[in-house]
């Protein structure tokens, strides 16, 4: 039982920091604006998505028709949205790396949305591409799995990312009971696990076999790295019934129930756990899981704060873009300053304010905002606490901010092509025997036979 409770708690736990870090509000808004004017370039550029496609290019290969489906799915795309909904991992909440996932099909081509490899993901940005099974190569750099995965496929989740489809949400996620819907058979008998949309699979367990064109048959349903579940389905009466654990080779000549439609919506559990307010969720996300629900105004951070110095308690505040004590005179700062240089005692003011310049306090929450990629959103951060004018001295805050700029540099290098299947030198301490090995190689192999 506690091992259950642990688990949940965990699982909240990394939904709650996802929730408040990976999509900031002014990346809702920013998109916003852009798709209010048509722009969905621009849209996705605000959500932090590369686009690797040309549609020009597309309608020579793929025809005028497809090119025209795919900028009218382009046009209803909402990148945050999609950002949203993207699968995560522990411990962080980071997007799952390496995958490519199927947003909508036409014919033998792909639409897709990829992350990067693990080792390439700074910023956490996603990029779009067309795909097609034979003789494609989309885009710059070289992606780890380029072919679409089964387990992470959102052209049967258009509501997850398609402006035309949102209002499904409600009804898709089980947060709106749908009539006629038919219990799933065989449940009681098997744990299926924390968070498991039992509920659902009847009929997302149809709608994965009606794309697959067929009305009934057998579908997998992975519920962890070890452990799978085989379904029975009918889809033509509406039913469905657990047969048992599916073997691995089993399983890998199945279809397979998308992830999105194996587990509860995050927010619906986070909601139903009275975790989260609707105001914190993505608006649509909101209007979906609770009508009428008004989004409250944003909270300013308090500010100044209280420092303990010499028996009294002194404010300390921002002037000019500088964080100083505010109930000291100059004459007296300049005073402790000297005496700090010469190896003396500061004033818990001074002292404060040095330790805030090298650690803040919301330091913790300007890492997560950097390791989601939110840079605007963890230097507003900092300069709430320490002006816009703040010096980076060395300490934990350099060290985050600095960490932040290499992981870009490496993700630019991926990219561009510049780095392979593992991290160059600019992505931490090179290996020396290898770097020695490659110098001496380029140094006494002559330039014909290379």
């Amino acid at each position: 039982m506690r091992s259950l409770l642990a688990d949940e708690e965990s699982r909240h736990s990394l939904w709650l920091r996802v929730r408040r870090f990976a999509v900031p509000p002014s990346m809702i808004e920013s998109v916003a604006t852009r798709r209010r004017v048509g722009d969905w370039a621009g849209a996705c550029a605000a959500a932090h998505v590369d686009v690797d496609m040309d549609l020009r290019r597309a309608a020579r290969a793929f025809g005028r028709e497809l090119a025209a489906r795919v900028r009218d799915d382009l046009r209803h795309l909402i990148p945050d949205l999609l950002r949203w909904h993207l699968p995560r991992i522990a411990p962080a909440g980071l997007m799952r790396p390496g995958l490519t996932m199927s947003l909508a099909t036409y014919g033998h081509v792909h639409l897709v949305v990829r992350t990067p490899p693990a080792w390439a993901d700074g910023g956490q940005r996603t990029s779009l591409a067309l795909w097609e099974p034979v003789g494609c190569r989309d885009g710059p750099g070289i992606h780890p799995h380029p072919h679409p995965d089964r387990r992470y496929r959102l052209d049967l989740h258009r509501h997850l990312w398609d402006a035309r489809h949102t209002h499904e949400l409600g009804a898709r996620s089980g947060a709106r009971p749908v009539p006629g819907g038919s219990p799933l058979g065989g449940a009681e008998c098997l744990p299926v696990g924390i968070g498991a949309a039992v509920d659902r699979w009847t009929a997302e367990a149809g709608i994965l076999l009606r794309a697959e064109g067929r009305d009934a048959g057998r579908v997998a349903v992975r519920l962890g790295s070890r452990r799978m579940l085989l379904l029975h389905v009918d889809a033509s009466a509406g039913g469905a019934a657990i047969v048992g654990p599916a073997r691995p080779r089993v399983a890998r000549t199945l279809p397979v129930l998308p992830d999105a439609a194996t587990w509860v919506l995050p927010d619906l559990e986070l909601l139903r756990a009275g975790l989260i307010d609707p105001g914190e969720l993505h608006p649509l996300v909101a209007a979906a899981l609770t009508p009428g629900h008004l989004r409250p105004a944003r909270r300013q951070p308090e500010r100044p704060g209280l420092v303990e110095c010499r028996g009294a308690w002194h404010r300390i505040g921002l002037v000019d873009g500088v964080l100083v004590p505010l109930d000291h005179d100059p004459v007296q700062l300049r005073r402790e300053s000297l005496l700090a240089a010469l190896s003396g005692s500061p004033l818990p003011c001074l002292r404060f304010i040095d330790e805030a310049y090298r650690c803040p306090e919301d330091l913790d929450d300007i890492r997560a905002r950097l390791d989601h990629g939110d840079t605007a959103g963890a230097l507003s951060t900092v300069e709430e606490l320490l002006g816009p004018d703040v010096p980076l001295c060395d300490g934990p805050l350099r060290d985050a901010v600095d960490a932040a700029a290499q992981r870009r540099i490496v993700y630019a290098l991926f990219r561009a092509g510049l780095a392979g299947s593992r991290p160059g030198p600019t992505a931490g301490t090179p290996r020396r025997t290898g770097t020695r090995r490659r110098t001496r190689h380029a140094t006494h192999t002559p330039a014909t036979k290379r």
